[in-house]
């Protein structure tokens, strides 16, 4: 593929190959998408808001209000020799309360939608300036078989983790790459900032690729349809997040 280069090309373009890596159509992307200059403190502030969105939070200790134990004086206050203590609960005791441990919250915080776009198309573009994009006509397997896929990723020479941006509806694809540990399968929808980031090469799907110039167009009118791909984006999240428990 062609590499393209910010600034010296007008339209960002790329070439279609086929499961042979042969060259079949050259595809104009969106220069709004794929063209942007990359912001670092955009993508950071993107990537640390996925995965605080990513923690459990469940941690909990239990302070004296919570273990189990009764409430009742031991002994009186003087006169026995012994230390003062007003409840068997108390942290100074074995099996009582924690003091100032940690407790369960919400790690999450909400990164403006314009902001969570702005740092797809900056990190899209940057994968496709590193030469690191390829874009096929389709991927589309005869058996769900992983020696197929494994068989297609070496004729694209995709050795490293790689990142596949299809549609859920090709069932073949997503059984036979089950147990590939360096690839994974997403749609245009649910694609998120970590896994750009995290994968060394984008495929993307002739049909991905146009839907990712429509949805990230930063002059598109938002309505419906971006409030179904922001839950399918947060779905994905979730999946994830229960993927890596």
């Amino acid at each position: 593929m062609d590499q393209w280069v910010y600034g010296v090309n007008d339209m960002p373009t790329v070439k279609v190959r086929n499961l042979k890596n042969e060259e079949v159509a050259d595809l104009e992307l969106s220069d709004a998408v794929f063209g942007a200059e990359f912001n670092e403190g955009l993508v950071h502030a993107a990537v640390k808001g996925y995965l605080a969105k990513a923690r459990a939070g469940t941690v909990g200790t239990k302070t004296r209000g919570d273990v189990s134990g009764s409430g009742k004086k031991l002994w009186k206050q003087k006169g026995t020799g012994r230390a003062r203590i007003a409840s068997i609960r108390s942290p100074l005791w074995k099996g009582g309360g924690n003091v100032h441990g940690p407790q369960a919250k919400d790690w999450s915080h909400n990164l403006p939608k314009k902001m969570r776009r702005g740092a797809l198309r900056s990190a899209l573009s940057e994968r496709l300036r590193e030469g690191n994009v390829i874009v096929l006509d389709e991927f589309t397997l005869g058996q769900a078989k992983t020696k197929d896929f494994v068989g297609a990723l070496g004729t694209l020479g995709l050795e490293g983790k790689t990142l596949i941006v299809d549609s859920h509806d090709n069932d073949n694809l997503l059984l036979a790459s089950r147990n590939v540990k360096r690839a994974k399968i997403t749609t245009s929808r649910s694609l998120n900032i970590y896994d750009l980031l995290y994968h060394e090469k984008l495929v993307l799907s002739r049909t991905a690729a146009e839907e990712l110039s429509d949805m990230l167009d930063p002059k598109r009118r938002t309505g419906a349809h971006d409030d179904e791909t922001d839950n399918a984006a947060a779905a994905a999240e979730e999946n994830t997040t229960e993927e890596a428990a």
